[in-house]
């Protein structure tokens, strides 16, 4: 089932901690105007490989910031639901899950490993007075009479799941759900800018099922194994599950605001392989999950220019496309901010 709690904290971090020992979690304090948190950020896993994904966007945009900066400081619990700030690897198109990249979290020397790439940021947000965060995840507490083990202050209270909280194995399957993902954010406003922090364990799948977030499994009809035992997709060592995007197709390029009366909307894919490409049973998706599909056929190399038809559009506002292979699976993915989205230019991907 989903995470029960799920939400966002915004705040101002005022201290931090390095993982370390058997379970290490990056901590962070968090305040708002009348109460303290405790951010915790998984930096390794329970489960082999040890090491977790990361990616830290340094210039991170999305359609979805200009909802999260109007938010009142605080704690706030989001719909497990697309059109609000609530975040989903893969359905949200947060980023491109190929930069993703597995970094131990304590190795000697500088800047190589998870706790230095988190904290670098940290560190710096907590000597600028303007910078705020926003830690994405499930809250525990407040616990009454019980003092934070890591800071001290009381009661209790704080926020965890901070990583990808879908496509789980083993007990943690319990947790998988749609549009719950955790994350660390970090907005510099005298700057202008956002930092994304994304964690994924590497035992996660990257394709899941739209309803509970579950590992998409392949098909498995065929002869018995040798022993007679079908293995458990959900426990290590089970079934092959699908895994990143192969990105043979790309959505390099969009149109969202022509200057022309009737509006005409265009998708660019560009065939990054050496063979010509079907596209037949392919789709595209917009931000409202309105789905196109396509025909035709794309050469080796090649690209191709999609003129969208109704119901799928490219709103003016900011918005996602989505690229879709025949079995269903998501190929690509890019998003595009109202300030792309300007007259009659073509947004580059």
């Amino acid at each position: 089932m989903p995470l029960k709690n799920y939400g966002v904290l915004k705040g101002r971090p005022v201290a931090r901690k390095l993982g370390a020992g058997q379970s290490p979690h990056y901590q962070v304090h968090v305040v708002d105007d009348t109460t303290d948190y405790r951010i915790a950020v998984n930096v390794a896993s329970a489960l082999s490989p040890s090491e977790l994904e990361y990616l830290i966007e340094s210039h991170f945009q999305h359609p979805f910031l200009d909802q999260l900066a109007a938010l009142p400081i605080g704690w706030h619990t989001l719909p497990h639901q697309p059109g609000g700030p609530a975040l989903d690897f893969i359905r949200a198109n947060l980023f491109d899950p190929r930069k993703l990249v597995p970094l131990p979290f304590n190795v000697p020397g500088p800047d190589n490993d998870l706790n230095e790439k988190i904290d670098h940021y940290i560190q710096r947000a907590l000597a600028d007075e303007e910078a705020t965060i926003y830690a994405f995840g499930e809250r525990w507490g407040p616990e009454a009479g019980k003092k934070d083990k890591i800071f001290g202050f009381l009661p209790g209270n704080g926020v965890h799941d901070i990583h990808m909280n879908q496509g789980n194995v083993g007990p943690y399957v319990k947790d998988d759900g749609v549009y719950q993902d955790g994350a660390l954010l970090l907005h510099f406003p005298r700057q202008d800018q956002w930092v994304g922090v994304f964690l994924k364990f590497q035992s996660q799948t990257w394709h899941t099922d739209d309803v509970n977030g579950h590992q998409l499994q392949p098909d498995v009809s065929g002869p018995p194994s040798d022993t007679g035992n079908t293995p458990d997709p959900f426990e290590p060592g089970g079934l092959p599950t699908p895994q990143a995007p192969d990105g043979a197709i790309r959505i390099v390029a969009a149109l969202a605001n022509a200057l022309v009366s009737p509006e005409v909307e265009t998708v660019t894919l560009l065939n990054v392989t050496g063979e010509e490409i079907d596209l037949a049973g392919w789709r595209l998706l917009d931000r409202d999950k309105h789905a196109m599909p396509l025909s035709g056929r794309i050469g080796a190399g090649d690209t191709l220019r999609i003129t969208l038809q109704a119901p799928a559009m490219l709103p003016n506002k900011g918005g996602l496309i989505t690229l879709l292979n025949p079995d269903g699976l998501r190929v690509d993915g890019v998003t595009y901010t109202k300030a792309q989205a300007q007259p009659g230019m073509t947004i580059k991907f």
